[in-house]
């Protein structure tokens, strides 16, 4: 292995381990502002749905089928469905739009 290869290596990982250290080190006291805490709640929910929703549109034959899908799981969620109906109904509603469009 290059020593350019290893160089980059061990700045990543060090660059890495910054980023996990130091929340730990500089805040020690609990967090009392309710908007920071609202905002650190909510930023696992964020991320989460910012790294699937462009995979729901992109990962099928043409962008209506996932939206389709997706307007599908929107709507049998929003009803209060369980996990395993709305991910087989917006599963046939990709299948379905996919028959009819492609």
């Amino acid at each position: 292995m290059s020593i350019n290869v290893l160089s980059y290596i061990v700045v990543m990982a060090g660059v890495t381990y910054l980023i996990r250290m130091l929340p730990f080190t500089l805040i020690r006291k609990e967090i009392t502002n309710v908007y920071i805490k609202s905002f650190l709640y909510y930023v696992p929910f964020v991320t989460l749905s910012v790294m699937t929703f462009p995979a729901i549109l992109n990962d099928t034959a043409g962008i209506w089928s996932g939206v389709a899908g997706f307007a599908v799981a929107l709507i049998l969620a929003f009803f209060g469905k369980s996990l395993i109906w709305v991910s087989i109904s917006a599963c046939v509603a990709v299948f379905i739009t996919e028959l009819i469009m492609y």
